[in-house]
């Protein structure tokens, strides 16, 4: 079994956030960035595969080569290669047109990638990638199991859970649960070490025009102080409550 997971390079969730150009573009000055929360689930379950059923795992990323690290992050953590196609990550419908390219050259038979990234949360990929490559297709997947070209999913829907059956090849939305948090791995010195060796092909990208385009980026606006009321003093409360908050 061939196996791509797909990794996005975000921001660290510790990082501050700014924008320049008018706050039509991010700013990345100082900026820790990180593999995907969701992608790192779906490479923890990759690697289970790897060790227990065989498969060879690949890692992509659509982006430009400050993304490398990332990428051997991935590749010490123990995914076989790495895949880079050299380009923007204009909007979701463009990388998965670039991925989709990069699957079929591949001939892979499960593509693992997260339910969302946590810097867009467009939670648009996954889906678009199935539609395009013709493959089945699990969102918000939590747990994963295959038997040959069989495969017994189980995913998060409103109000619990869903198991489905389906088959090879097969697009999944991982989040987690698909593996635990004490499940995940930290690469190891000799995990580097071996990252170095491995191959990382870069690729040119295909010629596609992106559907949308980010006009502007606003912050949450900052909370105002709290007040605080003495406990006896219902009549103050009850004011601020009525002519301030405008609740009651």
């Amino acid at each position: 079994m061939k196996i791509l997971v797909c990794i996005s390079h975000v921001p660290d969730t510790t990082s501050k956030i700014n924008f320049t150009e008018g706050d039509s573009k991010f700013d990345t000055t100082g900026v820790q960035f990180v593999i995907n929360p969701n992608d790192e689930f779906g490479l923890t379950r990759a690697m289970w595969f790897k060790e227990k059923q065989g498969a060879s795992v690949d890692v992509v990323n659509v982006g430009g080569p400050e993304t490398e690290p990332t990428l051997r992050k991935a590749l010490a953590i123990g995914a076989d290669s790495a895949i880079r196609v050299n380009t923007e990550a204009a909007d979701g419908f463009a990388v998965a047109k670039q991925l989709a390219k990069v699957v079929n050259d591949g001939g892979y038979d499960l593509v693992i990638a997260g339910r969302e990234s946590i810097d867009y949360n467009g939670a648009m990929v996954p889906g678009m990638l199935a539609a395009i490559i013709d493959a089945n297709f699990v969102s918000n997947c939590i747990s994963l199991e295959i038997d040959g070209t069989n495969v017994k999913a189980v995913r998060e829907i409103d109000g619990g859970k869903e198991t489905v059956s389906t088959m090879l090849p097969l697009v999944i939305g991982g989040q987690k649960g698909l593996v635990e948090e004490s499940d995940l791995r930290i690469p190891n010195m000799r995990g580097i070490m071996m990252a170095r060796k491995k191959p990382l092909t870069v690729v040119e990208p295909i010629d596609v025009n992106a559907e949308t385009k980010a006009v502007s980026f606003i912050k949450p606006i900052a909370k105002s102080e709290v007040k605080l009321v003495d406990a006896d003093n219902i009549d103050e409360l009850v004011n601020l409550l009525h002519n301030e908050a405008k609740v009651i």
